[in-house]
C-alpha cells in the first residue's frame, strides 16, 4: 500500500494491527500494517478502512495481499497461534463515522494463507507473499468500510485494491456503447448504442455487457447518412467530385457523366450545362439531355389515309426512353393559313406518347393539304428551357370510297360474342371489295384497337369479355380506296351464356370431349410404361406399416421405430435440448447481420469460433424478447429434432444458447438461401443435369429422414436451402409453423395448418401423413425445381386445387421438362398412396437418369405432341381467345413485361409474332426462361395467325 503519508485506517485496540512503513524489493517506500501478538492468547485486533464510495457498482471486488508467519516457527508460543484471519464489511451512506460495533459488520470470509514463511526466510529476504480476492454483492448504499480482524497471527496486510467491473466504451457497427458497469450476476444485459456522428438507425444497435466486463452477442447497426462513408468506425465526408446518394450504400462513388460535385459530404452530383436529371433517374445514372429531330421521314398515302414512318434521331440524349408526339395542321388554299386538324382523325396506334416509329392516320379528308411535325422526346426534354425539335411531312389525300356504312345488331348475342349486319354504302367509288370492322372496349380507344375484315354484310365477333360494352364502327374499301368509317355503336355482351339448351351441336361437343378424355388417359398410359421401360423404374407397393404411421396428439406412432425420438416424449422438454443439442458459450458466437425473421424472432448470419476449432459461418436464430415458457419450448424444439440428424443433406446443428439471453439456436450458413428463391432469380441459368442433381439430394435427405421414421408434413422448395456449392438440405423441422405469408396460402382445420398446394389428399381430408404423403410434397418439389421456383397450380384458390385434385387434375409439365421426370412427378401425385414409390427408389430412379442423361433427352411437351395429345400448359392460353397484346401476356404469366413491350412499340398482334430472342434481350427480357416461354408462345400465336389468314386479322 503505497501512500505520501499515514493511511488513516482506524486500529482497535490501539496495541493491536500498526502501520509501518518499509521498503519493498525496489527500495520504494511502502506503507503495511502488521501484527503478530501471538505470546498472548484470546487476540481480538481489528483494522478498518476509510469510507470506499461505490460508485453505482452492484458487485465489488476485494484483492488483498498478505504476508504471514509459520506459528511452528516460533519458539515457545502458546497453542493459540493462528495461521488465518478474518474479513468484513459494513455498508452505509456515512463517510464519516468513527465507530461501528463488532455485531454490525457482516463477515465476507475467513482468509488463510497457500504460502508461511519462516525467520530463517526472513534472513535470505524471501517473503512468500499471498494473494487472496474476494467479492461482496448486491450492494444498495452510497459507499462502504472494511474491516481485518485478527485473532492471534503473525501477519502483515500488504496491499489492498478494491474494485468493480464494467464493459468500457466501445464503437461496434458505427454504434458507441457507453462505459456499463456490470450487474454482478451471471446474466447479460442488453445495452443500447447510439449512432456516432453523421450515421442513423439501420436496426437498433445493441450488445450484451456481461458479468466479466466483455461485450457480447452485437446485433443490428447503424449505416452512414448520404453523403459519408464508413472508416475506421467514423462516418467522413465525400471528397469533392464523389458522392452517397444513399444510406444504403456503402462507399461514395465517383460523380457519373456529365455532372460534378464542388463540396464535402454530397448526396448527389449537379449536372452540368444543357444536361439534366429527370426525377426517377437513379442517382448513378449519367446526366442526358433532350435528343435531335426524328430522321428520314417516310408517307405513304391511301386515298384518305396516311402511313407514316421514320428514323431514330441521330442523338438520343443518352437515353433510351425516346418517345415521339405527332402534330398536325390541315392547310386549304392558302398554305400561310393553316389550321390544327381537330379530333376527328384516327391515329393508330395513337398520336402522343408514340414509342414505334411508326403510325397509320385515318379520317382524313379528300384532297386535302396536310402537314405532320413529328418530334422526339425523352425523360428530360420538359426539363430543358431549348425548343423542341421537330420534322414535317407534307402531304396531300387523293378521292376516296364515298358514304359511310352504319352497323345494325342482328338478334344473336352471347358471353363471349356479338353477331353484326350492316348495309353497303348508297354510294360506292367502284366496286366493294371488302368490309373492315374496327372495335375496342368502351374507355379504352387508345389502348386496343382490333381490326377484322370480310367480304360479307354481316359477321360474328367472338372471343370477347362477358358483360362489357364494346364499340363497333365499319367502312368499305372499294377499288376506289377506303371510304370512312361509320358511326360508332355499342354493344354489351351477356352475363351469361344466351345459347340455347337444346342446342343440336352440344352432341357433338359431348362427343368431342369425351372422345379428347379417352386419348389424353391412353397417352398418360403410354408415357407411363415408355419412361419405365426405357429408363429401368418399377414401382413398388407401399409398405403396409407405413400406413398405420401418423402424427396422433404430435406423437409419431410407428412399429419397430428405430431412432427418432419425439421432443413431446419427454417429461421435461429442456431434457431433449441437452441430450440432442450442444451446448455453446455466448462468447464464441459473433453476430454480423439479420437475414431474415422467423416465427420466433430474428434470423442472423455470424461467426462461431470454438476452441480449439476453426471458424466457421453460421445462421443464428434467436428468440425474441418476451416469450413465454411455451414459446421458448417450441423454439428449442426444432433444435432438439435437427440434433438427431447426420446427413449431408440435412440442415446441420451446431448447437444452443440457453444460458444466457436471447436463447439462439446456431445451424450451419446456407449462403443461396431458400431454393424457391434461389430458382427464381437464376430462371433458365442450368442444365438439366444440374436440376436433377439437386433433386437427387433432396430426395436423398428425405429417405434419411424416413428411414430414421422421421415424417417432415412441410417438403417445399421454400424450405430446402442451397449453399455455395449448389448442394441442397431439407430444414424447417419446427413444430409450431407459420407455413406461408399468404392466409390464402394454409387450409386450417382441426388440428393446425396444411400448406394445401404441397399436401398429399388423404393428409388434407384426414390428417393422414406418412412417408407416402411425404412423396407426394417431393414431386410438387420436383414441379417446382423443374419450373423455376413457379407457384404450383398458379393463382387457382386452396378450394379449386383441392377440388381439382380429386377429381384427378394434375400440374402439367413445366417447359423443357424432360418426360421421364414428368412422369416421375405423377407417380409421387397417385391417389392411392401405396402407389406411391418410395424415397429410396426415387433415389435411385434419379442416380440412373444421371448415369444415363440420354433418358432426359425426350421433353414431356414434345411426346405430347407426337402422340397427337394436347397437354397445353395452363399458362399457354388458346390462341383463338387473344385480342390484344396485354392479354396475351397475361395468359402466359408474364404481365410483367406488359410496359417494355409497350415501350419498344409492340402494340398489336400482328407486331409481336416476328419477335425473335434478340429483340427479347433488346426490350429487357433477358431471362433465359422468361425468353423460352414467350418465344414458345409465340409459335402457337403464328401458327393460329397462318390458319386465320384472310378471315380473321388481328391488329
Amino acid at each position: 500500500m503505497s501512500a505520501p503519508g499515514d493511511l488513516g485506517w482506524v486500529a482497535y485496540p490501539p496495541e493491536g494491527w500498526e502501520e509501518i512503513s518499509v521498503m519493498d524489493e525496489r527500495n520504494t517506500p511502502m506503507r503495511t500494517y502488521q501484527v503478530c501478538n501471538v505470546m498472548e492468547a484470546y487476540q481480538n485486533n481489528w483494522l478498518r478502512t476509510s469510507w470506499i464510495p461505490r460508485d453505482g457498482a452492484h458487485r465489488i471486488y476485494i484483492e488483498i495481499k498478505f504476508t504471514l508467519r509459520d506459528c511452528n516457527s516460533l519458539p515457545g508460543v502458546p497453542g493459540t497461534c493462528k495461521e488465518t484471519f478474518n474479513i468484513y464489511y459494513y455498508e452505509s451512506n456515512n463517510n464519516n463515522l468513527w465507530y461501528i460495533k463488532e455485531s454490525q459488520y457482516i463477515k465476507i470470509d475467513t482468509i488463510a494463507a497457500d504460502e508461511s514463511f519462516t525467520q530463517v526466510d526472513v534472513g535470505d529476504r524471501v517473503m512468500k507473499l499471498n494473494t487472496e480476492v474476494r467479492d461482496i454483492g448486491s450492494l444498495t448504499k452510497k459507499g462502504f468500510y472494511l474491516a481485518f480482524q485478527d485473532v492471534g497471527a503473525c501477519i502483515a496486510l500488504v496491499s489492498v485494491r478494491v474494485y468493480y467491473k464494467k464493459c468500457p466504451l466501445t464503437i461496434r457497427n458505427l454504434a458507441e456503447f457507453p462505459d456499463r458497469v456490470t450487474e454482478g450476476d451471471s446474466s447479460l444485459v442488453e445495452v443500447r448504442g447510439s449512432c456516432v456522428n453523421n450515421s442513423e438507425e439501420y436496426d437498433v444497435p445493441k450488445m450484451h455487457c456481461s458479468a466479466d466486463g466483455g461485450w457480447l452477442v452485437p446485433i443490428g447497426r447503424c449505416v452512414c447518412k448520404p453523403g459519408y462513408e464508413e472508416k475506421r468506425d467514423a462516418c467522413q465526408p465525400c471528397r469533392p467530385g464523389f458522392y452517397k446518394a444513399s444510406s444504403m450504400d456503402a462507399y461514395c462513388m465517383k460523380c457519373p457523366p456529365h455532372s460534378y460535385s464542388h463540396q464535402e459530404s454530397s448526396s448527389q452530383c449537379t449536372c452540368e450545362k444543357s444536361y439534366f436529371r429527370a426525377e426517377t433517374d437513379p442517382r448513378a445514372m449519367p446526366c442526358t439531355r433532350p435528343p435531335t429531330a426524328p430522321e428520314n421521314p417516310i408517307s405513304t398515302t391511301n386515298e384518305t389515309s396516311i402511313t407514316l414512318e421514320w428514323s431514330p434521331p441521330r442523338d438520343s440524349g443518352g437515353r433510351n426512353d425516346i418517345m415521339y408526339n405527332i402534330r398536325c395542321k390541315r392547310c386549304v388554299g392558302d398554305p400561310r393559313k393553316c389550321s390544327l386538324c381537330g379530333n376527328g382523325l384516327h391515329f393508330i396506334p395513337h398520336q402522343f406518347g408514340l414509342t414505334y416509329t411508326k403510325v397509320l392516320v385515318t379520317n382524313l379528308l379528300p384532297h386535302t393539304n396536310y402537314t405532320f411535325d413529328l418530334e422526339a422526346l425523352n425523360g428530360v426534354s420538359e426539363l430543358s428551357p431549348s425548343p423542341k425539335q421537330y420534322v414535317s411531312i407534307n402531304v396531300t389525300t387523293s378521292q376516296a370510297a364515298e358514304a359511310a356504312v352504319n352497323v345494325m345488331l342482328k338478334e344473336r348475342k352471347s358471353k363471349d360474342s356479338i353477331t353484326l349486319a350492316w348495309q353497303g354504302p348508297d354510294h360506292a367509288n367502284g366496286v366493294i371489295v371488302e368490309y373492315e370492322v374496327i372495335y375496342y372496349e368502351k374507355n379504352q380507344k387508345d389502348q386496343n384497337y382490333t381490326v377484322l375484315k370480310t367480304k360479307s354484310n354481316s359477321m360474328t365477333v367472338d372471343g370477347l369479355k362477358p358483360g362489357t360494352i364494346y364499340v363497333f364502327r365499319v367502312r368499305a374499301h372499294t377499288s376506289g380506296g377506303h371510304g370512312t368509317y361509320g358511326g360508332e355503336i355499342e354493344l354489351e355482351t351477356s352475363q351469361e351464356d344466351m345459347l340455347a339448351i337444346g342446342d343440336p351441336n352440344q352432341p357433338t361437343i359431348m362427343a368431342v370431349s369425351v372422345a379428347g378424355g379417352i386419348v389424353l388417359l391412353i397417352f398418360l398410359v403410354t408415357c407411363f410404361v415408355v419412361s419405365g421401360r426405357h429408363c429401368g423404374y418399377i414401382k413398388a407397393k407401399q409398405d403396409p406399416d407405413e400406413e398405420k404411421m401418423q402424427f396422433h396428439h404430435g406423437q409419431v406412432r410407428l412399429p419397430g421405430s428405430r431412432t427418432y425420438v419425439h421432443p413431446h416424449t419427454y417429461e421435461d422438454p429442456n431434457q431433449a435440448v441437452r441430450d440432442f443439442a450442444k451446448e455453446i458459450d455466448a462468447s464464441c458466437i459473433r453476430i454480423e447481420r439479420v437475414i431474415g425473421a422467423g416465427e420466433f424472432g430474428e434470423v442472423c448470419s455470424g461467426r462461431l469460433k470454438l476452441p480449439g476449432k476453426r471458424e466457421i459461418y453460421v445462421a443464428i436464430k434467436s428468440l425474441k424478447a418476451g416469450y413465454s415458457e411455451k414459446q421458448r419450448r417450441d423454439f428449442l424444439s426444432e433444435a432438439s429434432i435437427m440434433g438427431q440428424f447426420d446427413n449431408p443433406n440435412i440442415i446441420r446443428l451446431e448447437g444452443v444458447v440457453t444460458k444466457c439471453k436471447p436463447v439462439m439456436i446456431i445451424t450451419e450458413y446456407m449462403e443461396n438461401g431458400s431454393l424457391d428463391s434461389f430458382l427464381r432469380k437464376r430462371d433458365g441459368q442450368f442444365t438439366v443435369i444440374q436440376l436433377v442433381g439437386m433433386l437427387r439430394g433432396i430426395a436423398s435427405g428425405m429417405k434419411y429422414l424416413s428411414d430414421m421414421n422421421y415424417i417432415h408434413r412441410d417438403l417445399a422448395a421454400r424450405n430446402i436451402l442451397v449453399n455455395s456449392n449448389f448442394v441442397c438440405k431439407v430444414s424447417d423441422f419446427g413444430l409450431s409453423r407459420v407455413l406461408e405469408d399468404d392466409p390464402e396460402a394454409a387450409y386450417t382445420t382441426r388440428g393446425g395448418k396444411i400448406p394445401i398446394r404441397w399436401t398429399a389428399p388423404e393428409a388434407i381430408a384426414y390428417r393422414k401423413f406418412t412417408s407416402a404423403s411425404d412423396v407426394w410434397s417431393y414431386g410438387i418439389v420436383m414441379w417446382e425445381v423443374m419450373s423455376y421456383g413457379e407457384r404450383p397450380y398458379w393463382e387457382m384458390s386452396n378450394q379449386d386445387v383441392i377440388k381439382a385434385i380429386d377429381e384427378g387434375y394434375r400440374l402439367p409439365a413445366p417447359m423443357d421438362c424432360p418426360a421421364v421426370l414428368h412422369q416421375l412427378m405423377l407417380d409421387c401425385w397417385q391417389k392411392a398412396r401405396g402407389d406411391r414409390p418410395k424415397f429410396g427408389q426415387i433415389v435411385n430412379i434419379l442416380d440412373k437418369l444421371i448415369r444415363n442423361p440420354s433418358c432426359l433427352k425426350t421433353l414431356a411437351n414434345d411426346a405430347a405432341c407426337r402422340s397427337g395429345n394436347s397437354l397445353q400448359d395452363p399458362c399457354t392460353p388458346d390462341s383463338s381467345a387473344i385480342t390484344t397484346v396485354d392479354e396475351w401476356l397475361d395468359g402466359i404469366k408474364m404481365g410483367q413485361y406488359k410496359e417494355n413491350f409497350a415501350s419498344a412499340g409492340y402494340a398489336t398482334l400482328d407486331t409481336v409474332v416476328y419477335i425473335n430472342s434478340s429483340d427479347l434481350c433488346r426490350i429487357g427480357v433477358t431471362l433465359v426462361g422468361h425468353q423460352k416461354r414467350i418465344l414458345w408462345s409465340i409459335q402457337n400465336l403464328h401458327t393460329m395467325a397462318s390458319q386465320m389468314h384472310g378471315t380473321h386479322i388481328q391488329v
